[in-house]
């Protein structure tokens, strides 16, 4: 071997190799812990209505020290358990700053338990991206937002209805705080049930079933055509909590009205 010049760089070149690889780590670790870059600010951004200005100082604590070891990824972990936040941004800004941009949930619908009658029990929220979170919210401005129901899983899709199901139905009128629909049921067999809110048609249930053949949406289509010639020729008197309409009829549907006789 030591005849062997070839070999001889080869090993030297290994040294050389092995000793960069522990300077660079000292050199790492020293800078990891100098006092030469010490974290002076963070700077929390973002458009917050709800999440408290507490709980996010209570996750960005402990986050001082050096600029370079300061763990994102934890601070990320802490900040995303605080109410309301959807969304953390981190980013490191040279030579001594964090910035930490979050944004919040915004409250779309409640989420219930499934039971399409009123006591519905309310188990979280869902946002408008579709997505169920959990967060305390003021009881009257939750009484404005509709409600959802379905299976476990099933936040996405029913938001998505939601807002088809809202654009068949703005002919009949739209409470401005409430909307059209008071809420949205689907059922462990993925049919569909409606309660529409305000005016003339307030409490009224539309069973739009399951889709098969024929989207329930075009069942919806169906019955607001028919709407001005048929519920809305019902005498005021009628109660309206009580008003029923099946959809489940590939030519038409079906009325049922408490205490009135055609």
């Amino acid at each position: 071997m030591w005849d062997n010049p070839r070999l001889l760089n080869l090993a030297a070149n290994a040294l050389v190799g092995l000793a960069g690889l522990i300077f660079a780590y000292a050199a790492l670790q020293m800078l990891l812990r100098s006092p030469l870059f010490p974290l002076k600010e963070i700077v929390v951004r973002g458009e917050l209505k709800n999440a408290e200005a507490a709980e996010i100082e209570s996750a960005v604590d402990g986050a001082g020290g050096n600029f370079f070891a300061v763990d994102l990824a934890a601070v990320r972990e802490r900040l995303e358990q605080v109410t309301w936040v959807r969304r953390v941004d981190l980013r490191r800004v040279w030579p001594d700053r964090i910035e930490v941009t979050l944004e919040e949930h915004v409250a779309f619908a409640r989420w219930g338990d499934g039971r399409v009658n009123p006591g519905l029990v309310h188990n979280g929220l869902v946002n408008t991206f579709g997505e169920p979170f959990s967060a305390p919210m003021d009881e009257g401005a939750a009484a404005t937002l509709p409600l959802f129901a379905g299976p476990a899983g099933s936040e996405g899709e029913v938001a998505r209805r939601y807002r088809r199901f809202t654009a068949l139905l703005a002919p009949l009128g739209a409470v401005p705080e409430h909307g059209v629909i008071a809420s949205v049921v689907l059922s462990p067999r993925y049919a569909w049930q409606l309660r529409l809110a305000g005016g003339e048609h307030a409490g009224l249930i539309l069973e739009l079933g399951r889709d098969g053949a024929e989207p329930v949406e075009q069942r919806l289509a169906r019955f607001v055509a028919a709407y001005p010639d048929s519920l809305g020729r019902l005498p005021r008197r009628a109660a309206a909590e009580h008003r029923y309409v099946d959809l489940r009829y590939p030519n038409g549907f079906a009325m049922r009205v408490a205490g009135w006789k055609g």
